[in-house]
């Protein structure tokens, strides 16, 4: 399964999750198998540059990607529904975690 942590700072393991999805400076892709993680790469935010609707924009970027799992700190009403609507599942956790922690927390990897 493909999970998407909405990151700040470079992306990776040691990243910290994002206060607000739309707003992340990066995302952090991880793809997820057997309670581990096979691989991570990082993409900077495509909507980072617009003034409003961020949320939505990448809700379906990110769903064209593969992306099956959505974990940040907050999440909007539009990017929130637009991913149910995509079948992606929203998980929220406390903004600053590391990537990873947040991972294991969630019980996705060990």
């Amino acid at each position: 399964m493909l999970v998407a942590v909405a990151t700040v700072g470079k992306g990776g393991p040691e990243a910290r999750v994002s206060p607000e999805f739309g707003h992340a400076p990066t995302f952090t892709l991880v793809e997820v198998e057997g309670g581990r993680a096979k691989g991570w790469e990082v993409i900077p935010n495509p909507a980072s540059n617009l003034p409003h609707g961020r949320g939505p924009l990448v809700a379906k970027s990110l769903a064209d990607r593969g992306v099956r799992m959505v974990v940040s700190g907050e999440v909007g009403p539009g990017a929130s529904e637009l991913l149910r609507a995509l079948g992606v599942e929203v998980k929220l956790v406390e903004p600053g975690k590391k990537a990873g922690e947040a991972l294991r927390e969630l019980g996705l990897v060990k």
